[in-house]
């Protein structure tokens, strides 16, 4: 993104909030009431209950697999096929539009552990005194950058075909985005997980030189000349393109800066369109053309970031994006009919700290993606969407279908009591590579709920919704592996994430509970001990009492008033509050010592239940 970008972006829309729809029932909006609170990561939003994210790959410049040492890697990709989870992004070694770019892809059965990445469309060559029309640059020992908006395409043929984009960008101050790029490259991805060879499908006509790829045309495959064709041949697809294409590119219906298009259908065949800044049309010819000039979704709050929108699993629709002038926190939003959306819920409401400063890295999950019509579905069932973290890594997040934002019952989770696979099913996690979440076999052979933790700069989350009560009791156990390092926070909160009660496992071998501006010591605690806990509270009276192995620790006041508790929250770190609303857009610095790793720190936790009185 340039200045003249931005520009451009501030007119558009202005021009669109001028200009209001005036069908009424030929466009999507937002009827509900909930707003974010930017104030907070995670907006003050009740989450999407039964909410999993996970961490697919984490950036170390350090780190001696070349791979993972690029710090800038942003715009996933997501698609289903034979069984498996696609995630393809770009990458660049410092900032945005700095090159040399590449676009590397990872793979998952589950969605939930993923392959190391691997290089799918490596740095391309720019020869030497290659030039840009109005541009004064000239190219010299040169590299693309890489800029998409769509990464798959299955044809009707189940061949799955992934691409990317090469652009060129002569110095800090141009557009890879300007039309003059070289061109739109796509390969196949094979049933064995090996792939074709690459090829160009669409060449910029601004590039007249000998290109490194042969047209797609020479394949002596005729399934994937066929597949690369219906991709051509489909206007939905190829409107996504038009931020890199030729600007008279024939296969663009929709001309102008209309970014990041995303759509999906409606029952009477209707195709609703959705592009950054919440814009909106309809068409109603598979996207030949639209009904208008895209237009700010009435209620919809989003800034330049990308929206998704779907239809889901229960035949309802969702738009998952970032409601605020932010790229925070990520939510989604559910409509019946594909265009009145009426609630929004939490996905992702973390920001873990920008390791590695770089050119226009902004803060936050940003630039979801789910998968588009046509290139698969889940056999779970699922709402699953892929995004980036500051820019930096990447992070993938499932949803259960249907939607459920209240708890029915409160908690009774013994984890080695439920049934295999179903254990974190009523439980939102917030699971980075190295601070995992998951549910394992301890050393007895019974299953528990693990939380670890050996990033310095992130923390693992789990945290269970319950019915809002005022009169609750909540018991759990916790057993520490050490107690000279590491740390486990218990928080008791309302609907909107506001905690009134803290417990502390810390790294000095201290178990506290917060008592307004200091904390209170309970116990000191062993490595490898079991502590069943108990908490009765009134949030009434503002009294709470804990109890550890059935010993009474007395009672205590919450630092905070709540007038009930939703949530209980179990997370491997101190609450963040950086960034905010007020944190200087860029940074352009690194985190000292960014590439460390922690000793580890782990707490196996083997019941939580609660219950009113």
């Amino acid at each position: 993104m340039n200045k003249n970008k931005i520009i451009a972006g501030i007119a558009l829309i202005s021009s669109v909030l001028d200009s209001p729809i005036s069908i009424a029932q030929d466009t999507i909006r937002y009827t509900g009431n909930t707003l974010v609170n930017v104030d907070y990561h995670h907006g003050q939003l009740s989450p999407a209950i039964g909410a999993h994210s996970y961490q697919t790959m984490r950036a170390r410049r350090n780190d001696p697999d070349t791979v993972l040492s690029w710090t800038y890697n942003h715009a996933p990709m997501l698609a289903y096929w034979n069984g498996s989870f696609y995630l393809n992004y770009l990458s660049n070694p410092v900032g945005e539009h700095i090159p040399p770019g590449q676009t590397l892809l990872q793979k998952s059965k589950d969605g939930t552990k993923w392959s190391k990445p691997v290089v799918i469309f490596p740095p391309y060559k720019i020869p030497d005194g290659t030039v840009k029309k109005d541009h004064p640059g000239v190219a010299k020992d040169l590299y693309a950058v890489m800029h998409q908006r769509m990464g798959f395409f299955v044809s009707k043929n189940n061949r799955l075909l992934t691409l990317g984009f090469y652009g060129i960008v002569l110095d800090a101050k141009d557009d890879p985005n300007d039309g003059n790029g070289i061109g739109r490259v796509v390969r196949e991805v094979l049933k064995d997980g090996s792939f074709g060879p690459i090829y160009f499908i669409r060449h910029n006509t601004s590039w007249t030189q000998k290109s490194d790829y042969p047209m797609y045309t020479t394949s002596p495959d005729k399934g994937f000349v066929q597949a690369c064709e219906e991709l051509l041949g489909n206007r939905l697809v190829t409107q996504q393109w038009v931020e890199e294409a030729d600007r008279n590119d024939p296969l663009i219906s929709l001309k102008g800066e209309y970014k990041a298009l995303i759509y999906y259908h409606l029952p009477d065949g209707r195709v609703v369109g959705l592009w950054k800044n919440a814009l909106t049309s309809i068409s109603k010819n598979e996207g030949k053309s639209w009904l208008y000039s895209p237009k700010r979704a009435p209620g919809f709050v989003n800034s330049n970031a990308k929206i998704w929108g779907q239809r889901i699993s229960d035949g309802k629709y969702a738009t998952v994006y970032n409601p605020s002038e932010f790229r925070w926190p990520l939510a989604i939003s559910v409509s019946d009919d594909g265009l009145n959306y009426k609630n929004l819920l939490l996905v992702n409401g973390e920001i873990t700290a920008m390791r590695y400063g770089g050119n226009y890295k902004s803060y936050g999950p940003q630039y979801v993606r789910g998968i588009s019509e046509g290139d698969g579905a889940p056999p779970d069932g699922k709402l699953w969407v892929a995004y980036s973290m500051n820019k930096e890594d990447i992070w993938i997040s499932s949803v259960p279908v249907p939607l459920k934002e209240k708890a029915e019952k409160h908690a009774t989770d013994d984890f080695n009591a439920l049934p295999d696979g179903k254990e974190l099913n009523e439980w939102n996690i917030y699971s980075p590579l190295w601070a995992q979440v998951q549910v394992r076999k301890g050393s007895a052979g019974s299953k528990i709920l693990v939380l670890q933790d050996a990033d310095p700069f992130d923390y693992a989350k789990a945290e269970r919704v319950i019915p809002s009560t005022k009169k609750l009791i909540a018991e759990f156990s916790i057993i520490p592996q050490q107690n000279d390092h590491g740390l486990l926070d218990i928080e008791f909160q309302d609907a909107k994430g506001m905690p009134g009660i803290r417990l502390s496992f810390d790294s000095t071998g201290i178990f506290r509970t917060k008592a307004g501006y200091r904390n209170k010591t309970l116990l000191e605690y062993k490595s490898g001990e079991k502590y069943d806990i108990k908490v009765q509270l009134n949030t009434e009276t503002r009294l709470y009492s804990i109890s550890v192995n059935g010993k009474n620790m007395g009672n205590n006041v919450l630092f905070a008033p709540l007038e009930s508790v939703s949530r209980i929250a179990f997370r491997t770190g101190d609450t963040r509050r950086f960034p905010n609303a007020d944190t200087p857009t860029d940074q352009m610095y690194d985190l000292p010592d960014a590439g460390r790793q922690d000793k580890e720190a782990v707490f196996n936790i083997n019941y939580v239940t609660s219950k009113p009185f």
